[in-house]
């Protein structure tokens, strides 16, 4: 079973019954937690190599509660070449989507858990 998300709020998410006040990675096995992006506002492929490590057939994004973090285009390509399915959503709609994915496909979702 893969981890489930309870609650997100503006800094904050509890994943499998533990809180986080930090961007995170979420795998079908486990969480990375205090995920960090070389340009914190900007996600670039480099910055998603735990996410990718572990084969995903999806990939969900949360860019922010407002929406602040940019996906760079080549994260955009490098997935399409690849076959897997990238979704960008805001965090808390991204927590929807891992919540209801999750359970059918191999997703990870990456979320910044502010701005």
């Amino acid at each position: 079973m893969p981890p489930v998300v309870a609650s997100y709020s503006f800094g904050m998410i509890v994943v499998d019954g533990r809180q986080y006040t930090s961007d995170l990675i979420i795998r079908p096995d486990d969480v990375v937690a205090g995920w960090w992006r070389k340009q914190g506002h900007v996600l670039e492929w480099p910055d998603l190599a735990a996410a990718i490590e572990v084969n995903p057939e999806v990939l969900i994004v949360g860019t922010g509660a407002a929406g602040a973090m940019r996906v760079a285009d080549e994260v955009r390509e490098r997935a399409s070449r690849m076959g897997l399915e990238l979704m960008v959503e805001t965090t808390a709609r991204a927590v929807e989507t891992y919540n209801r994915v999750a359970p059918q496909k191999r997703a990870v979702a990456a979320l910044h858990l502010t701005c």
